[in-house]
Formats: structure tokens, C-alpha cells, sequence
């Protein structure tokens, strides 16, 4: 696996790889979006993408890069949901065994897809230490391949491809790129990518109050724990890695945080007034921009909304 930071030409490589296998998303404007909060916003809707979310880049990105050894045992990762899923879906592409990792209390809507995919899943409490502990046990039992979900330039190099394909599209110069952050991987991706192909462009990324780590990491440099983790937003519990750390201190420009409650009513924005399916985690960056109008005001500002995995019966509206 790679021990560099991805450059443009490993990120093109990549779109190259996994092209045959992603869906090129849309995307979508909203009049009524864009009088609310007085800017120009174009939605990258990765909640259409395979597996219902961007990670199926990611994972397909890391799984296509292994060689024929690497994925003989099988390979393995943890996740809450939308990267389980990845991988799942991409070692079945390629025939290989997928070991995962999944906290007891994730969507039943993600471990129904990701038993779908043929994967045997391992459930475990949700904190970063149990779930490194049972991937450990994995790869000593079974010699499986550990993707991590969010620490791997394989995987941060896929997720980059989502804001590669908004530049493209768009084929106009964006103001600002906003990308939810969890562990980081997508917020690296968009990082790397905006550099590369529209280095004009401002980075800025929305994260859950409830699991506020990053926005303490990127003020200080060093890993940081969030003060508490109890938040709607399911896939950005997780806290950030030293590589995806170093690249998001050196492209982003300021990572603002939300409540749940303006999470909750981003989300039904969105599915009210754009009629799609959107997840919490992918409703944090409207509410970062909601909640922050004044940086965003008359710019023209690309948004990475980043799954649309939601248990239909626990909808919080």
C-alpha cells in the first residue's frame, strides 16, 4: 500500500480504476436553497453513488490496488456502515473474502446491505478501541488484508474523485468545496482534489458537535479526542488519522461544527425541497453552511453530500 500523499496523476489513476465500477453522480441546484442562504449551491450527490454513499470509491480504489497475494486470505476493515459496505461490495467484485467489523448499535439498514454483499460481519462496542481489537483478531486468525476505512492513501485517492468529477462537470470555477469529516477521508479526498484541479477554490468542511475531534485536531496538529461522542450523524463518530490529518492542516480552511438539531433540520430541507434521500451525516455541510452564512454569502460553493444510507423507521422527523 502506498506511504505517500496521493498526487494528481495517483488520483487520476484511480478514477481510471474504479470508473467501470462508480456511478458518475449528479448534480443538483435548488432554487429555494440558494435564496435561503444567499449562495450559489451545487449538490454532489454521492447518496446516489453504489452502496448509497461516496465510500464505494474508496474501497473499490483500495480492493483493485491489491495484488492477487494481498487478497488471497481475504481482507478486512471496520466501519459503522457506508465503508463496511464498500468493501464489502468491492471484494465481491473481485472474489475475495470480506471480514467486517461493525459497532452493535449501527443502522440496521447498513448491516442488512452489507450481509447482502456476502460479508461475514463481527459486531463489537462502539469505540475506536474495540473495533481495532476485533479487526487485530481478524487478521491474526484469518491473514486478511486490513483496508482501514479512512487512513489509506488508497482510499483517501478513491474518495478523491468525487469533487474530480464536480470540477469536471461543472466546468466553472467554484468559490468554496464543503465536505462532512469523520475520520477524514473524504475531506483529504476533496482536499487534494480542489488543489490539484481548482487551486482557487476554498476548502471548508462541517462536523457534528457531538463528535468534535477534527476541529480540535486541525486547531492544534496533533490527534485530538472530542470532549464527548453522541450524535444523529452515525458515520462521522470516528476521530481523524495522521494522514488524513496532514493533509486536511495543510489544504482546508476552516471546519465548522453543528448541532444535531440543525443537522435534523438540514436534512429535511433537503429531502423536502430536493426530494432526495440524504442521511445525517450528509446534511452536516447545508447546516455548516446555514449556520455560517456570512462566509458563504454570494459565493458559488460545491457541496459533497456523502451517503443516503437511512433506516426509513427511525426517520428523526
Amino acid at each position: 500500500m502506498s506511504e505517500s500523499i496521493p498526487g494528481k496523476e495517483v488520483i487520476e489513476k484511480a478514477h481510471t480504476l474504479i470508473t467501470p465500477y462508480i456511478h458518475r453522480t449528479p448534480i443538483l441546484t435548488s432554487q429555494f436553497l440558494n435564496q435561503l442562504s444567499g449562495a450559489e449551491l451545487y449538490f454532489k450527490c454521492e447518496n446516489f453513488q453504489k452502496i448509497g454513499a461516496f465510500k464505494a470509491r474508496g474501497g473499490l480504489n483500495a480492493i483493485l490496488s491489491l495484488s492477487a497475494e494481498q487478497l488471497k486470505n481475504g481482507v478486512t476493515t471496520h466501519s459503522s456502515g457506508n465503508h463496511a459496505q464498500a468493501i464489502a461490495f468491492a471484494a465481491a467484485k473481485v472474489g475475495a473474502k470480506a471480514y467486517i467489523v461493525m459497532p452493535e448499535n449501527s443502522p440496521s439498514v447498513k448491516i442488512n446491505a452489507v450481509k447482502a454483499y456476502g460479508a461475514e460481519i463481527t459486531f463489537c462496542k462502539n469505540t475506536p478501541e474495540e473495533r481495532q481489537d476485533a479487526v487485530d483478531k481478524i487478521v491474526e486468525n484469518t491473514g486478511a488484508t486490513f483496508i482501514h476505512p479512512f487512513n489509506n492513501y488508497e482510499v483517501i485517492a478513491g474518495q478523491a474523485t468525487s469533487s474530480k468529477e464536480l470540477i469536471e462537470d461543472l466546468g466553472f470555477k467554484l468559490d468554496a468545496i464543503i465536505a462532512p469529516v469523520g475520520g477524514g477521508g473524504l475531506l483529504s479526498g476533496t482536499s487534494l482534489s480542489t488543489h490539484y484541479f481548482s487551486p482557487e477554490t476554498e476548502i471548508f468542511a462541517g462536523e457534528p458537535e457531538g463528535a468534535a475531534d477534527a476541529v480540535l485536531s486541525f486547531k492544534s496538529g496533533k490527534i485530538e479526542k472530542a470532549p464527548f461522542v453522541k450524535t444523529i450523524a452515525d458515520g462521522l463518530m470516528t476521530p481523524l488519522g495522521d494522514k488524513t490529518l496532514e493533509i486536511i492542516r495543510k489544504y482546508v480552511k476552516d471546519i465548522f461544527t453543528v448541532s444535531d438539531e440543525e443537522i435534523i433540520a438540514a436534512m429535511q430541507l433537503m429531502w423536502e425541497r430536493m426530494k432526495i434521500v440524504v442521511e445525517p451525516s450528509g446534511a452536516v455541510v447545508l447546516a455548516a453552511i446555514l449556520k455560517n452564512g456570512a462566509v458563504f454569502k454570494g459565493k458559488k460553493v460545491g457541496i459533497i453530500i456523502s451517503g443516503g444510507n437511512v433506516d426509513l423507521g427511525k426517520l428523526p422527523f
